[in-house]
């Protein structure tokens, strides 16, 4: 007998989703089927190419089809990616996606999280820019090892001059620190760092995006106001250390995001230099800024702990070295990195889902 389309369906139905709470047919998630006797082929089409659950709803579409189809069936599924976006998109278009990182304390390691983040995503296959909108101490130069690096730009048949984001390891970057002499402050009021934030996003070429990470600088002020009152954001990452200190003002700058007239999602918590490791001795965890503070916060606030960072070496000299640590994909940082970045591309999906039925 025949395979038909329909059987095929039939079955694929009975695959549910864990997050969006639907089958894979009724999410449209199965593309480009195609059977020949008993040779069975499709696209499965995720909602992230970060998604942490891809090899179990492959195996769940391969066990459906062989339990209602039939158990002789030759199976090949095919894996890709289209990553969602809120509808309300008529600002920014092309870039679907903003990701705020943040913590109401400076040194806790924004831009760490920020560019290990992008640097996963990218690795993944989505298409990322960074910015750096810390203007009184920007990182990302450093860290992706641009120094004294300079935008270019180019003129739009309208005559707009816009800037090109320089691109370094498949993500495309933008940093005031582009703009600035590295060894001179940078003292600017208010409005005048709000104005040059605002230029980052709206006056540069990002092309399309399925992420658009921002490192936000410390603490609650006009950047913060700025950026999330004039853009539609997807949701924040709260970055924090185990230490009260760190956890008081990190609340803070939590709570920012729910105020009224902010009300952006918060995807959740991530702890850094939670411990510290040996990286020859990776079993021994010393807890030398107290321990868990970052779940204590995320179980305070009701969002996800996305995990732990620990403080080990190769995360100061891949910084340094314009080298981010998750370029490592031996290091188990960049597995850890790996699972957050999993994780906040799952919660993205799981809302933008939420935003289209509402």
């Amino acid at each position: 007998m025949n395979i038909s389309n329909e059987q095929v369906l039939a079955a694929l139905r009975n695959v549910e989703d864990p997050d969006l709470k639907k089958d894979l047919v009724t999410l449209n998630m199965i593309k480009e089927l195609s059977i020949e006797d008993k040779k069975i082929s499709f696209t499965l089409e995720l909602t992230t190419p970060a998604c942490p659950m891809k090899d179990m709803l492959k195996n769940a579409c391969l066990n459906a089809i062989k339990h209602f189809v039939d158990k002789e069936a030759e199976i090949n599924i095919k894996i890709t990616s289209r990553v969602t976006k809120p509808n309300d998109t008529t600002q920014l278009k092309d870039i679907k996606n903003i990701i705020l990182v943040s913590s109401g304390k400076g040194g806790v390691g924004k831009s760490t999280v920020a560019s290990n983040l992008a640097v996963t995503l990218a690795a993944d296959g989505a298409k990322v820019g960074l910015i750096d909108a810390d203007i009184y101490g920007p990182s990302v130069p450093t860290m992706f090892g641009l120094l004294g690096a300079k935008p270019s730009a180019r003129e739009t048949p309208e005559g707009k001059t816009l800037i090109l984001p320089i691109e370094k390891y498949g993500i495309k970057l933008l940093s005031l620190g582009f703009f600035a002499d590295p060894d001179q402050p940078v003292p600017w009021r208010g409005p005048m760092a709000s104005n040059a934030i605002k230029q980052l996003f709206n006056d540069a070429d990002w092309g399309e995006l399925d992420y658009l990470i921002v490192d936000l600088p410390p603490g609650t002020g006009d950047i913060h106001i700025t950026i999330t009152q004039s853009f539609p954001i997807a949701g924040a990452v709260i970055v924090t250390t185990p230490q009260q200190v760190a956890l008081a003002d990190t609340r803070k700058g939590l709570a920012m995001f729910r105020m009224p007239g902010i009300n952006i999602p918060v995807l959740g918590v991530i702890e850094n230099m939670a411990y510290f490791t040996p990286e020859e001795l990776p079993e021994n965890k010393y807890y030398i800024f107290g321990k868990d503070g970052g779940k204590a916060l995320a179980a305070s606030f009701d969002v996800p702990f996305l995990g732990e960072i620990p403080l080990v070496q190769g995360i100061t000299e891949g910084g340094d070295s314009g080298t981010p640590i998750a370029m490592n994909k031996e290091s188990q940082t960049s597995i850890a990195f790996s699972e957050m970045a999993g994780k906040i591309a799952q919660q993205i999906a799981i809302n933008n889902a939420l935003r289209s039925d509402c």
